[in-house]
């Protein structure tokens, strides 16, 4: 199986390096283009065996799978470069925001069950992204090899395209939501007295503890809740005090935002 990478930047040379790290991809089935020099020399130090190459087109000749984790405004311009070089049956999967099945399908000049949009999170760097996919009719085997790398990087949902906005609000932009909520309870520890790096120590930890209870136990987060809120106690009147700052509200109205 060949797979092309076209933009192998911040994105691209992730995927490139777990999924070579993971042993998802052999280091000599896989091809990594970039407009940077560079750029192609890390990912060559890093991963020895892989292909690079500054010529789109060349690159994807042989490729069964093309990645494109390229700039949405770049994303015509590749498609000009390679669409007729491909092979019938390569596929096409876009980790670019906002460009339709449909656009691509149009733009690399395939058949519409060839396309794929995938938009995994940042967290692929070390195998724990949140990836959401969706798909015009893919043929079974494609589909499950698409999922399978992904899943080899974290967790993968098929869903509907309408919902991939949605979805990168979640989980691509959740990312950064939850660092920040790292970064507040971190400087409420330093003013309970905790030096920075315990607090974010203690933090990162109970973040683990609150998602294996979660993923272990199946309950609700507000029935877990339940259970470390006692009447009257410390618990519970942080809680509120949370609320009635407005933790809830603004948790949605961000991802409603960014939506």
């Amino acid at each position: 199986m060949k797979i092309t990478i076209i933009g192998s930047g911040n994105m691209g040379g992730a995927l490139a390096r777990a999924w070579v790290n993971a042993k998802s991809v052999v280091p000599a089935d896989l091809t990594c283009t970039a407009k940077s020099p560079a750029t192609l020399e890390r990912l060559q130090a890093d991963l020895p065996g892989i292909a690079t190459s500054l010529d789109n087109k060349t690159a994807c000749a042989d490729a069964d799978f093309v990645f494109v984790c390229v700039k949405p405004w770049l994303v015509e311009t590749v498609a000009a470069q390679i669409a007729g070089t491909l092979k019938i049956s390569t596929k096409i999967v876009s980790v670019v925001a906002g460009i339709s099945l449909e656009d691509l399908a149009k733009f690399f000049g395939v058949p519409a069950k060839n396309v794929f949009r995938a938009m995994p999170n940042t967290a692929v760097a070390c195998a724990q992204s949140m990836t959401f996919l969706c798909h015009a009719g893919a043929d079974e085997a494609a589909l499950k090899t698409v999922c399978g790398l992904f899943d080899d990087l974290g967790k993968t949902k098929i869903i509907g395209e309408e919902k991939m906005s949605a979805g990168m609000a979640l989980a691509s932009c959740g990312i950064a939501y939850a660092m920040r909520y790292v970064r507040a309870a971190t400087e409420g520890g330093v003013e309970l007295g905790f030096t920075a790096k315990e607090a974010e120590a203690v933090v990162l930890q109970t973040l683990r503890g609150a998602v294996e209870i979660l993923e272990q136990s199946g309950q609700h987060p507000e029935e877990a809740i339940d259970r470390v809120t006692t009447p009257g106690g410390f618990t519970i009147r942080g809680l509120n005090a949370m609320e009635a700052a407005g933790f809830t509200p603004a948790v949605i109205a961000g991802l409603k935002a960014s939506n």
